[in-house]
């Protein structure tokens, strides 16, 4: 999969941009600020129906316009679809597919998928748990469109659950039959995503230990555990030990969404004892045995999106990394780069195709 074209139209400092793309490397280059991440940002939306780095989709449009608009050609197994994604102000988004409107964003994910290494996903140690269960669950939808719905359809029992906890606080009563309603839902649509999550985890714990050795060159052991309340008690029960606190507090306090990942190293969390560069190590070979993975999974490459990669590691490692397009690890992939000399002297010394694209206040020079 590929993707060959795309246009950009008054999104974040894109006032009108368009490219047409090499099916391996392409390298945008410029300072910062001008817009580079913002079009791998771009791609991520086609993607995966959102931003990679600004959730609330009105942010995204570009000061002082109404409305933005992205389109691109995706090229998969001898077929090719457009999809374009547009946003109005003050109206709903709206995303096509080959001009046909979907009806539910969650039919698109997985269709065109995508990892990105990006320097934000620091988050990922640094803040709380909600940003791992997003790693996961994004990780899981990409190949199993059914995860998604479940997760869908358990956050919706989980909020009339807890609404219902709410109600009998305000009103001073309890009835233990509506009760029990959400909790089966909650027991059979969190089971799944309980099982769900410790076989993918299961699956890419090895891959990651392999790629954290291959870029880190290091001695230390890294792992993934799964902490969830589910690993050690049966659903249903936990649900009757927490009802007092669930009562108390108007909130269900155990289930799948208190999930957490702990990134080990040495059987320390990364987080206390991980200097910055096994950190950036950490992260980046956790997104590349993502992005194994899920290939293994749909049978063909998601594209890959490295923003500013080049000033994270050093040579050798860059190098490295660069080195697995020409092994056929990867597919396509896009680069943001600061210095364009930098760019052209690596992506040479690699010996594979590749386009570089010069940024500028949004635009291409």
């Amino acid at each position: 999969m590929h993707l060959k074209n795309l246009q950009l139209n008054q999104f974040k400092n894109h006032s009108q941009s368009s490219f047409s793309f090499t099916k391996q490397v392409n390298c945008f280059v410029g300072n910062n600020g001008a817009g580079k991440t913002n079009i791998l940002d771009a791609i991520h939306y086609l993607s995966q129906t959102k931003s990679y780095f600004n959730h609330i989709d009105a942010q995204n449009i570009q000061f002082n316009a109404d409305y933005f608009m992205l389109k691109g050609n995706f090229e998969k197994q001898d077929s090719e679809d457009e999809i374009q994604c547009n946003l109005k102000e003050g109206e709903g988004k709206v995303l096509k597919k080959n001009q046909k409107k979907y009806k539910r964003f969650s039919e698109h994910i997985g269709q065109f998928p995508c990892i990105i290494i990006s320097p934000t996903d620091t988050n990922l140690i640094l803040e709380g748990s909600e940003v791992r269960r997003k790693y996961l669950d994004s990780s899981i939808a990409q190949y199993k469109q059914s995860y998604l719905k479940t997760l869908i359809n358990y956050n919706k029992a989980l909020k009339q659950r807890n609404a219902l906890l709410k109600q009998f606080a305000e009103r001073c009563y309890f009835d233990e039959i509506t009760l029990e309603i959400y909790d089966n839902q909650l027991i059979e649509l969190g089971s799944v995503i309980h099982r769900e999550r410790t076989e993918f985890l299961k699956e890419l714990t090895p891959v990651f230990n392999k790629y954290y050795a291959e870029i880190s060159e290091s001695k230390e052991t890294v792992n993934l555990a799964y902490k969830s309340q589910l690993n050690d008690g049966d659903y249903s029960e936990l649900l009757k030990q927490s009802l007092i606190k669930d009562r108390a507090s108007n909130y269900t306090q155990t289930g799948t969404h208190k999930d957490d990942i702990i990134f080990e190293m040495n059987e320390h969390p990364i987080k206390k004892i991980g200097s910055q560069g096994q950190q950036k190590s950490f992260l980046i070979s956790l997104k590349l045995a993502q992005f194994e993975f899920i290939k293994h999974q749909i049978g063909f490459k998601p594209i890959l999106l490295l923003d500013d990669i080049f000033d994270k590691l050093d040579d050798n490692r860059v190098l490295k990394l660069i080195s697995f397009v020409n092994k056929g690890v990867f597919g396509q992939v896009f680069i943001t780069d600061t210095h364009a000399e930098r760019s052209e002297e690596i992506l040479s010394k690699a010996n594979i195709p590749y386009s570089i694209f010069n940024i500028e206040n949004g635009a291409t020079i």
